[in-house]
């Protein structure tokens, strides 16, 4: 193990984040700690400057974890940047063939489908892991 790096314990210790945080933070590819040949996760000094700059940033912004994490996919993914651009700048449009007093009740049937599938998908991989 590289004598200038400290471990997820004394990393968490130093920085005020738990351990479990910590690996939260390299999940969401916000701080990616290096490997020590056994697998050990090694903080050095630009782990523990990142980690404290982005705890200055969250606390400076009032921003999550989690939405820094958006924010990283974000700047990575082309795809979802395009998507999500294109969502903030498209106006609601009434359907083709809706009317006027039928667009709310075309909405929350919509909605209510959007529902059910995701309750079918959320009951059937609850019975899949039993």
């Amino acid at each position: 193990m590289d004598a200038g790096a400290l471990t997820i314990h004394e990393a968490a210790a130093t920085s005020g984040w738990s351990p479990r945080m910590l690996r939260y933070i390299e999940e969401s590819g916000l701080v990616v700690p290096e490997r020590s040949a056994s697998g050990y996760r090694l903080f050095g000094p630009a782990e523990l400057q990142r980690l404290r700059t982005l705890r200055e940033l969250l606390d400076g912004f009032g921003v999550e974890l989690a939405e820094m994490g958006f924010a990283r996919r974000l700047r990575e993914d082309p795809g979802l940047r395009h998507a999500v651009d294109a969502w903030f700048a498209a106006l609601p449009v009434r359907p083709p063939g809706v009317s006027p007093p039928d667009w709310l009740a075309y909405e929350q049937e919509k909605h209510l489908q959007l529902l059910a599938l995701a309750g079918s998908a959320a009951g059937a991989g609850f019975q899949e892991e039993k």
